[in-house]
């Protein structure tokens, strides 16, 4: 009799031990019983007899996770605080134990890419070093650096993987990459049909799928003979996983790259303060557009003024396109009584509900709540309810009331809801079949977007004053993140809803004065020189919740070297029915931080290590 430990996917218990009449390898993923029902898991190693009665194996699958893959999860589950099998959970198995290396392809003869003098240069700084970070400003040709790279690594008969922060951003750049490496590349992302899925793992499986575009997910596929890891946009907050384990595909990607002692290039024109401090960067500044960017501040509160209205008729009577950036979707973010004052909120979450007037219903962004749009004040019968904040949804019906014949068109996750959604509006955009396009950080994307002459971006104020320690960053971030989808042939006009110019303004043309600037009024307190951790405590009893906290509150302030910058309630009190409660962390080390969490954990605790928001 052989006796094993086995990891259970998406279980936060510890591995348990099964017995098997033969040997099984380490990394096989099987089923078992537990408390009279079926679950997958994966052998993890061998154990002796134990002193009690195990439980036989169920069933032995063909699937198999590599030693890598085993290491890789081992260290997600030991830093992010997850059990092995919910980090396991998040790989795609081999398909045979004794094929970890794949042949590749043996010959590959690329397709010449022009490079410029400055790209040549980038070129050489990626090739020279393990972990870099490519600081270049929007149109300055980083895709072009990208693909000679990954040209160098198939002629080793290597693979290469490119990390997008969102699939919104795979239609373009599938395209960009196929038209160079042709049926070389494929692409991996949640929204492809389990049949999709079965075809590109067996491109991946058999060695002829040497390139690999997708988002966060796809750093998890089985791909043998791996030689570069690409993250693209690598200041993207999608990087960063919202549910357990919570982890930053970027850092992970970099951990990968170590392990397997390959070349990781980190990408983008707004880079991430931590990245910029941890790792060589070229700075490859300007671009193959001449045309000029005109910034105009308009002081002003979150709403369509008539300047803002003058200027998007003026630039459709001139036939030139424009985008407007709006920050919340639907058509209002909050629904407030004018008698009584009462504000609409989700029965199950303390927030407010957004107003969706297509549908005529109230929604809940947090839980997807949803209830029928309320005639007269549910609290006190006045009728008297008004909406504040403007959603995308109110701006296109706005819009398109300016002029008949202007075309408008709403871009957020409420329209494009699918991978051909997305495709049909960024062609028909292009082929000038929309004039105006209203969206949220959709717009920021990355997308290319070839004649914009205009760019207005509204309700940055609001990100900028967010109580988060980077409310700087990502306020300035995306406003030059949506500012470079303008002006790439002919020069634009960007408008600027805000009350701060004198802070955008000052670092506009120059993204790395913020970055040093930024780093000089963290040091001592913020990352990238401190690490911080945030423990979420969740309970539908609220009075269990904050009780299981301020234990763990009582026992981290005995420890040295971690210190509690806060806890309480979170900011967004309730969530799908449950009362949230949390402590926020900081030290030196992470290491640290890991050890006082494992003293204090707890069922009702989840682990956010390196948190990028705070609600």
């Amino acid at each position: 009799m052989y006796f094993y430990r086995v990891a259970l996917f998406s279980s936060p218990l510890e591995p348990l031990t099964y017995h098997c009449e033969n040997p099984v390898i380490i990394g096989t993923e099987v089923e078992i019983a537990l408390s009279n029902r079926s679950m997958e898991g994966v052998i993890i190693e061998e154990s002796e007899k134990p002193d009690f009665l195990t439980q036989s194996i169920l069933r032995i699958s063909d699937s198999f996770y590599s030693q890598t893959q085993m290491q890789f999860a081992q260290f997600m589950s030991e830093y992010y605080g997850c059990s092995l099998g919910e980090a396991l959970n998040l790989f795609v198995p081999f398909h045979d134990p004794e094929i970890e290396q794949a042949p590749c392809v043996s010959s590959y003869n690329p397709v010449n890419i022009t490079l410029s003098k400055f790209q040549s240069q980038a070129l050489e700084f990626i090739r020279s070093h393990n972990i870099s970070l490519l600081f270049g400003d929007t149109g300055a040709g980083k895709s072009e650096i990208y693909m000679r790279r990954m040209d160098e690594v198939l002629s080793e008969g290597k693979r290469a993987l490119l990390l997008l922060p969102e699939i919104s951003l795979t239609p373009q750049m599938e395209t960009r990459f196929k038209n160079h490496f042709g049926d070389m590349v494929v692409l991996w992302h949640s929204k492809m049909t389990p049949k999709q899925k079965k075809v590109t793992l067996e491109k991946i499986h058999n060695g002829s799928a040497h390139i690999i575009v997708g988002p966060r997910s796809a750093l998890f596929l089985p791909i043998q003979n791996l030689g570069l890891i690409v993250v693209d946009e690598e200041h993207d907050e999608s990087y960063k996983s919202s549910s357990r384990p919570r982890y930053n595909a970027r850092d992970m990607a970099v951990y990968i790259g170590n392990l397997l002692k390959i070349p990781v290039v980190l990408g983008s024109a707004t880079p991430s303060l931590s990245s910029y401090a941890k790792y060589p960067f070229f700075r490859l500044r300007g671009g193959y557009f001449k045309s000029e960017r005109t910034f105009v501040f308009e002081p002003s509160l979150e709403a369509l003024t008539p300047s803002i209205d003058s200027a998007v008729m003026d630039n459709f009577n001139k036939e030139h396109q424009g985008i407007v950036f709006i920050p919340t979707r639907a058509n209002f973010k909050y629904t407030v009584c004018d008698t009584c004052g009462y504000h609409v909120e989700c029965p199950f979450c303390s927030v407010g509900m957004s107003q969706h007037k297509n549908s005529r219903a109230l929604k809940c962004h947090y839980c997807n709540y949803t209830e029928v749009l309320p005639k007269v004040c549910p609290k006190c019968q006045s009728g008297a309810l008004r909406t504040a904040r403007l959603g995308t949804a109110e701006a296109v019906e706005h819009f398109s009331k300016l002029s008949e014949n202007l075309r408008v068109q709403q871009f957020d996750r409420d329209i494009i809801t699918t991978q051909n959604k997305l495709i049909k509006v960024l062609e028909a955009f292009n082929a000038h079949e929309i004039d105006l396009l209203v969206g949220t950080q959709m717009l920021s994307k990355g997308h290319d977007y070839h004649d914009i002459t205009l760019a207005v971006v509204m309700g940055i104020d609001n990100l900028l004053s967010q109580s988060d320690y980077r409310a700087r960053e990502k306020a300035l971030s995306l406003l030059v993140q949506i500012a470079g989808r303008s002006g790439r042939k002919q020069n634009a006009t960007v408008i600027v809803q805000s009350f701060n110019e004198s802070f955008f303004r000052g670092y506009l043309d120059d993204y790395e004065k913020f970055l040093i600037d930024e780093m000089r009024i963290r040091h001592t307190r913020y990352p990238p020189t401190k690490k911080l951790a945030r423990l979420l405590y969740a309970h539908k009893n609220g009075l269990k919740a904050k009780s299981v906290m301020e234990e763990a509150v009582r026992e981290i302030e005995q420890m040295q070297r971690v210190q509690i910058l806060g806890y309480g309630a979170s900011p967004i009190e309730k969530i799908a029915d449950k009362y949230r409660f949390q402590i926020l962390l900081r030290s030196d080390k992470s290491t640290d931080l890991i050890r006082a969490i494992k003293h204090v954990k707890s069922p009702l605790c989840e682990i956010d290590m390196d948190p990028i928001e705070f609600t």
